[in-house]
C-alpha cells in the first residue's frame, strides 16, 4: 500500500536541529519544517537566532554556537536532546564565502572558510549521528552547492569548501546508510536572500542570470521544499545524493 504523499511530508512528532538557521536559506528552511509540524532547533553564531526561534512559536528552540567550537557544538546537541528528547533531522547549512583571486587568496581566509563551511558541517554531524545510529533512523542533509561542481572566479576557498561537503556525504551515507541514517547534499544556485542579492547584484547579477538557462536565481523556498523532500518519508531509498537546483546552470 503507498503511502500518501501528504502523509510523508508530515513531520509532525519529528525534531529537526538547523545550522545557519538565524537568515537566509536557513531560515527560510526552519520555517518550512515548523510549519510541517516539526519542532525546530536552530543554531547559529548570530545571537538574533533566539528571537527567530521565538517567532516560530514557544515550541522550538533557538542556541548560539559556532560550529567551529567542538565543546560548544556538543553541548548544543545535548541540550536540544534534553528540550525534545531526540534528533530525527539534521540540515547543516552554516557557511560563509569570503571573496579574492586565488593567488592572492588569504591563508587566514582559507582556513576560516573551510574550518566553518567543512569542519563544521562535520562536527556537527558527527555529534548526532551517534542516536540516530543507535535507533537505526535519521536524516542528515548538508548544504553543498554549485560551487562543488564547477569554478567560480574568487571562490578558490568556497569552491574546496562545498566539494569537500560533497565528499564527506558521500563517506557518510555509504558507512551509514545501511545502519539507518541516510545523507544526502543538496547544490543551490545563487539564492535570493538578502546575502545572495548583495553579492549578485547589478551587471553582475544580470550576467549571472543570463547564464542560468532558467533566467533566475533559487528561491529560498525552492531550497527549503527541496531539504524537506530529502527528510521525508518520500526520500527514504535516496542516499548519497547530491540534489542541484540551479536552473541548469551546471549543465549549460
Amino acid at each position: 500500500m503507498t503511502e500518501p504523499i501528504s502523509d510523508m511530508l508530515d513531520f509532525s512528532g519529528k525534531t529537526v536541529l538547523i545550522t545557519g538557521a538565524a537568515t537566509g536559506i536557513g531560515r527560510a528552511i526552519a520555517e518550512a519544517f515548523a510549519g510541517k509540524g516539526a519542532r525546530v532547533a536552530l543554531t547559529d553564531r548570530d545571537p538574533n537566532v533566539i528571537a527567530v526561534a521565538a517567532d516560530l512559536g514557544s515550541r522550538h528552540l533557538g542556541h548560539v554556537v559556532d560550529v567551529r567550537d567542538e565543546p560548544g557544538i556538543e553541548t548544543m546537541v545535548a541540550a536540544v536532546k534534553a528540550a525534545f528528547g531526540q534528533i530525527d533531522i539534521l540540515v547543516n547549512n552554516a557557511g560563509i564565502g569570503p571573496l579574492a583571486p586565488a593567488e592572492s587568496y588569504p591563508t587566514s581566509e582559507w582556513d576560516r572558510t573551510l574550518d566553518i563551511n567543512l569542519k563544521g558541517p562535520f562536527l556537527v554531524a558527527r555529534a548526532v549521528a551517534p542516536d540516530m545510529l543507535e535507533r537505526k533512523s535519521g536524516r542528515i542533509i548538508n548544504l553543498a552547492s554549485q560551487a562543488a561542481l564547477i569554478g567560480i572566479e574568487g571562490h578558490v576557498a568556497y569552491c574546496a569548501s562545498k566539494a569537500g561537503i560533497v565528499g564527506m556525504t558521500n563517506c557518510m551515507a555509504l558507512e551509514w546508510g545501511p545502519r539507518g541514517v541516510t545523507v544526502n547534499a543538496v547544490s543551490p544556485t545563487v539564492v535570493e536572500t538578502e546575502l545572495g542579492l548583495t553579492g549578485w547584484a547589478g551587471e553582475k547579477g544580470e550576467r549571472a542570470r543570463a547564464a542560468i538557462p532558467t533566467r533566475r536565481f533559487a528561491k529560498p523556498w525552492e531550497i527549503a521544499a527541496s531539504v524537506l523532500y530529502l527528510a521525508s518519508g518520500a526520500a527514504a531509498m535516496v542516499n548519497g545524493a547530491n540534489l542541484v537546483i540551479d536552473g541548469g546552470y551546471t549543465i549549460a
